[in-house]
């Protein structure tokens, strides 16, 4: 009886212990777990060797996210639809890619917004083959024509769209192919896999140096874009899920003071400093292409992350006029949810 008491005595303060020991790891793995949460952020970029996304890029080679104490991943998805659903599931943190997307999820429930707003304008281009400039002069020719976009879904499918309803056309008028983009896209216009379809620099600037495609309509400028769009159209943003932006505001400030800061460095550098900066396989057309290919785009960007004020009411009325998640609804749609200015006010 004495050496089974003894016995119990012992296993009940090595249990204590354990347990004591035990709720300190867990407190202290707790504390570790929350302010990794907060420095370690996760970013997908809708193709990040697109020039129209460069700040993310960029951002992260001047050291700008570790200067403000951030563990920033950027992971890449070549079409906005794919990485949307990502941010949806919860896989990462943010998505560097259009303003509409938010606007669009507004609609299935989902609460995002624009946090940095980095460029007014889309910095897209409709390509059309060498060939084919001939027949197709202007969307009205879209009727019986593959047209590529990145993916059904993606912003470039949302513009597309657009550019054939204001000439009364749907998308039951032409064929829409996934071409991707980059060397992808050029391929599906090379072989006859589409006729004409929406990309973004470098691959505009390949294109037309090797002769195998055409500028139909240019986005890149606020000239082009309200030609083209009626109005501004805000394009790269870092988006985010609200409720996270809310948990996580000085996580999302930091964000915004190293993207700013960004923003306000490629209005003082040229694009020849810009592509220096950027890392080497990204000029896969050869450095001087690179370098014309930011030259061509880099207007696209503001230098302060904030939203035009008329800038969503535009992305409103185009998306309304075609897609059949935001048509008819919207007089629902609250644009005060889409985006916000308040962190790139704050920042530094």
């Amino acid at each position: 009886m004495r050496t089974r008491s003894i016995v119990c005595a012992v296993l009940a303060a090595a249990l204590t212990l354990t347990a004591a020991t035990g709720c300190r790891d867990s407190r202290t793995g707790d504390k570790a777990g929350a302010a990794g949460a907060d420095n370690h952020v996760s970013i997908m970029v809708g193709g990040i060797d697109k020039v129209i996304y460069l700040p993310a890029k960029l951002t992260d080679q001047l050291g700008y996210f570790k200067q403000e104490g951030l563990d920033v991943k950027l992971l890449t998805e070549p079409a906005g639809a794919q990485a949307e659903n990502v941010l949806i599931s919860g896989d990462v943190q943010g998505v560097v890619g259009f303003y509409d997307h938010t606007i669009d999820l507004q609609t299935k429930h989902k609460c995002i917004e624009s946090v940095v707003q980095m460029a007014d304008v889309p910095g897209e281009v409709e390509m059309v083959a060498s060939d084919k400039a001939g027949q197709i002069r202007s969307p009205k020719d879209f009727k019986g024509r593959k047209l590529g976009v990145t993916s059904p879904g993606s912003s470039t499918d949302f513009l597309t769209q657009y550019l054939a309803s204001k000439q009364g056309l749907t998308s039951a008028d032409y064929t829409t192919v996934k071409a991707g983009a980059g060397q992808t896209f050029i391929a599906a216009l090379e072989n006859g896999g589409i006729d004409a379809g929406m990309t973004t620099d470098p691959t505009v600037a390949q294109l037309v140096s090797s002769g195998k495609g055409k500028v139909l309509l240019d986005m890149r400028t606020e000239e082009g874009t309200k030609a083209a769009l009626g109005g501004l159209y805000p394009s790269t943003s870092l988006y985010m899920d609200c409720g996270y932006v809310k948990a996580h505001p000085q996580t999302v400030q930091k964000l915004a003071n190293a993207l700013v800061r960004t923003l306000k460095w490629i209005h003082a550098h040229s694009a020849e400093q810009i592509a220096a900066k950027m890392p080497a396989d990204y000029a896969n057309g050869g450095k001087q292409l690179y370098v014309k290919s930011i030259k061509d785009t880099i207007g696209m960007f503001n230098s302060d992350g904030r939203m035009a004020p008329s800038a969503p009411h535009n992305s409103l009325k185009v998306l309304g006029s075609f897609s059949p998640n935001v048509k008819g609804k919207q007089d629902t749609v609250d644009l005060s949810k889409t985006y916000t200015t308040r962190f790139v006010d704050k920042a530094k």
